[in-house]
């Protein structure tokens, strides 16, 4: 199975239900949760990180997630890290971009 559930919003009912998973093949977390408004994603688009670029590039998305899903956050995060550290053994040691562990 390529996605590993984590966990869904502890106040979902039957719908609206932002869920976090673990990809860990890909080494990736996902997240399905609420689209921004457009007040937000124009708040996102403007911010400027030193570095990159203004703007959020076509390949790439806001998701909102509730405060209330940290302790789902902090699961998959735990988990992701046990993965990473499973996938590192198994490849001598790299990390997930292919260098030594503690190499910048």
């Amino acid at each position: 199975m390529q996605l590993r559930f984590v966990g869904i919003d502890p106040e979902t009912g039957t719908s609206n239900s932002p869920t976090v998973w673990l990809r860990e093949r890909a080494e990736e977390l996902v997240f399905q949760g609420w689209k921004p408004d457009a007040e937000l994603e124009r708040e996102c688009a403007a911010f400027h990180v030193p570095g990159h670029a203004v703007g959020i590039p076509s390949d790439e998305t806001v998701v909102r997630i509730p405060f209330r899903m940290i302790s789902v956050l902090r699961e998959a995060c735990d988990a992701a890290e046990r993965a990473a550290a499973q996938l590192r053994g198994a490849h001598g040691g790299d990390d997930a971009g292919g260098r030594a562990s503690g190499d910048a």
